[in-house]
């Protein structure tokens, strides 16, 4: 199984999209702060995954998420 995840954080409320097969490990590193991306915004909380059975389905929609069209999405998804 493949995760796509979207994670805000408690500091500045700023998203961060991923993609990963285990979601808890990868929650769990990017508030150990072992990513250099999400590190200065620790704590992170979990706001809205899905999954697929595709690795490449998982890549398009997390592709999707990032674009301008995904972003709006997200947006009308986390009021």
């Amino acid at each position: 199984m493949y995760y796509v995840y979207v994670i805000s954080s408690e500091k500045d409320n700023r998203l961060f999209k991923g993609l990963t097969n285990d979601l808890q490990k990868k929650i769990a590193q990017h508030n150990m702060g072992e990513h250099k991306e999400t590190k200065e915004h620790r704590p992170w909380v979990l706001v809205y995954s899905k999954v697929f059975t595709s690795r490449v389905k998982a890549k398009e929609y997390e592709n999707y998420l990032k674009a301008e069209e995904g972003m709006e999405f997200l947006k009308n998804k986390l009021k």
